[in-house]
């Protein structure tokens, strides 16, 4: 049921609709689309936090943009909640994230106003100069094109990439900086100081606002406002910032900075700014979780803080606390054992340290844990060059992201046989974030790197058992990839023990059809087992926490005794676990009826993740019919 709406919002359903508004409207409305927001998320969670603080920066862009012939591209997408309400998805905004609801980030194919897909960092900047440039290209005048970029996203080296190169196209490109002065956790690196010297500066801020109250404060600036944006942007220049300034370096003309927040200034700003042509950037301050008081006091936990109370702001319990775990705590308690038994341990992450848990050991043990920002590409590489000087490095980053490091992984890591331990949380299915967010792909990404080690627990045991495992003496590159939530086991902290590299277990024994698994759905194949058993079957169970090197001496066994055979995995069906069974097969020249079943070869949408592992076909449920199904087949 979609939440009440004030006023203004109920009779807006495009950003036509928007522009209708007078400029003093725009005040009320947005307060309208912040208590919007914070009555759908605190019901439906979401990324409530950045969204909060955008809903002026949203609805600006719309209302001075000609949307969607003029082109906005939002980095990430946690900001673009005011953006999906205000283009046509507001009677929908309650699925926001559900199983066959809108996604929680920018779609191309959910609506004409996404401009571009985004859910990864640092992209927008590189993605809206290609469009300004095929622009060019086709002769077409008067098209604006504006890339919105944090400044946690603004520290990837994309980023940079790509405002050089913007720097000297003459695109008719806008880039909007929104710095909040946070990501997920605090930003770290000079760039981040660099940003906070003029958000923080007495003397800017002062200036600043004279020059505001000499154009008229709340009005347009008239007749002259041209020129006088203009003189603004050389007295910044000549007077704030030191004549090599990072976005003058660029080649940039740098205007800012603005309260984000205030959308009367704002408009009036973006309306001169949009006749300059050019690379243009547009620094503005706003605060993440604005309007919301809890929200503001705590933006880490508020980011995306679950069911909440919309009244209070107090985060609904966790049903599930005093039984298992989740994955993520387990991983940031293991590591803090380790290094205190290893100094040679230190714990690395791309702007990543609560939702990994790494900020555990980062709290005890700062000088040996290293947050470098939304840069995995220099994680891994910064991790490899810990590792030739004798460290072992523990690179802890989502499995979606370490997609984005690959050459790195190959050529620093790999290549060197060096003992980097890359602990991918998020493998599998994640659940509401949805497409870009899954971390289907690791597996077979991986598994084809020589020299790499490559893992997956089915239980707490086991990740705490290969983590243990991969910083014991020559190891080389290893990766632990486990999922998001919960694992198995309320009493998780067993003593840990190696895990021999490449050997698999039987769990237990069967007849007429062998189930192979690994990672954590090995559980799901356990309940299937236990309902099989009331059906008079009985399939034999094999895990393998290894997916490399596989236990080849138990695969043997499997099929000489076995004709059909499923493989379970949270991973694609192609190239992954369930491939490297059949490549063992031929390799081998033993015939059998092999069904694999995982992620299938399309883009798994958003959802809860016990609806996408069904969807998928191999939850419990999926493998008790494919085990029905399989014994029809002739070999």
């Amino acid at each position: 049921m979609t939440p009440a709406v004030g006023p203004l919002l109920a009779n807006i359903s495009s950003p036509e609709d928007l522009r209708k508004l007078r400029v003093d409207q725009l005040p009320q409305l947005c307060a309208e689309i912040r208590q919007f927001i914070i009555d759908v998320i605190s019901l439906n969670p979401g990324h409530l936090g950045a969204s909060l603080g955008a809903v002026e920066l949203s609805v600006a862009v719309h209302y001075v943009f000609d949307t969607p012939n003029d082109k906005i591209i939002f980095d990430v997408g946690h900001q673009a909640y005011a953006h999906k309400i205000l283009t046509g998805r507001k009677e929908s905004f309650h699925t926001l994230r559900s199983f066959h609801g809108i996604s929680g980030f920018p779609k191309m194919s959910e609506s004409e106003y996404d401009a571009f897909g985004t859910g990864h960092s640092s992209t927008s900047i590189s993605a809206a100069l290609g469009m300004g440039v095929a622009s060019r290209l086709r002769g077409e005048t008067g098209r604006h094109h504006v890339a919105i970029i944090g400044d946690g996203a603004m520290t990837g080296g994309m980023a940079m990439e790509a405002l050089n190169n913007a720097g000297v196209s003459n695109a008719n490109l806008l880039v909007i900086l929104n710095d909040n002065q946070i990501a997920i956790d605090k930003n770290v690196g000079a760039i981040k100081d660099y940003l906070a010297d003029i958000v923080t500066s007495k003397t800017y801020n002062k200036f600043r606002d004279s020059v505001w109250l000499m154009m008229g404060g709340g009005t347009r600036y008239g007749k002259n406002s041209r020129a006088i944006v203009k003189q603004l942007g050389n007295a910044l220049k000549g007077t704030l910032l030191k004549p090599s300034g990072l976005f003058e370096a660029f080649n940039f003309r740098y205007f800012g900075l603005v309260d984000g927040n205030d959308i009367v200034r704002l408009v009036n700003l973006l309306k001169d700014i949009k006749e300059i042509k050019g690379p243009k950037l547009l620094h503005v301050h706003t605060v993440k979780g604005k309007g919301f008081e809890k929200a503001e006091q705590d933006q880490t936990v508020y980011h995306a803080p679950g069911v909440f109370d919309k009244e209070t702001g107090k985060i609904k319990e966790d049903k599930c606390h005093g039984l298992a775990p989740k994955y993520q705590t387990v991983f940031g308690r293991t590591i803090i054992e380790l290094a205190e038994q290893n100094p040679k341990i230190v714990g690395i992450t791309p702007a990543m340290a609560t939702g990994c848990s790494l900020n555990l050991m980062m709290n005890k043990m700062p000088d040996r844990t290293f947050d470098v920002g939304i840069a995995e590409q220099h994680a891994v590489t910064f991790s490899a060059g810990m590792a030739s000087s004798g460290m072992i490095p523990f690179c802890n980053i989502y499995s979606t992201f370490l997609q984005r490091a690959y050459d790195q992984i190959i050529h620093d890591v790999a290549l060197q046989n060096l003992q980097v331990v890359f602990c991918l949380d998020r493998g599998g299915l994640v659940g509401e974030d949805g497409a870009t967010h899954h971390g289907a792909y690791d597996l077979a990404y991986l598994r084809c790197i020589p020299n790499m080690t490559v893992a997956a627990p089915m239980n707490e045991e086991e990740l705490r058992n290969l983590m243990f495992t991969a910083q014991l003496p020559g190891k080389g590159p290893f990766a632990i990839r486990y999922p998001k939530g919960r694992g198995v086991m309320p009493q998780w902290k067993t003593l840990m023990k190696e895990m021999p590299v490449g050997r698999g277990l039987k769990i237990r024994e069967g007849k007429d059809i062998a189930i192979l698994s690994t990672g954590h759905p090995g559980n799901f194949v356990k309940e299937a087992c236990i309902e099989l058993d009331k059906q008079d079957l009985q399939p034999a169970h094999y895990h393998f926490p290894y997916v490399k090197p596989l236990d080849e001496e138990l695969l043997h066994e499997v099929f000489k005794n076995f004709k059909r055979i499923i493989t379970v995995e949270d991973g694609t069906v192609l190239g992954g676990f369930g491939s490297s069974i059949l490549e063992f097969m031929s390799d081998h020249s033993y015939v059998a009826r092999v069904k694999r079943l995982g992620i299938p070869d399309k883009f798994i949408e958003q959802g809860k993740n016990e609806e996408l592992h069904h969807e998928c076909g191999y939850d419990a449920e999926g493998i008790v019919k494919e085990v029905k199904r399989l014994p029809f087949f002739r070999v």
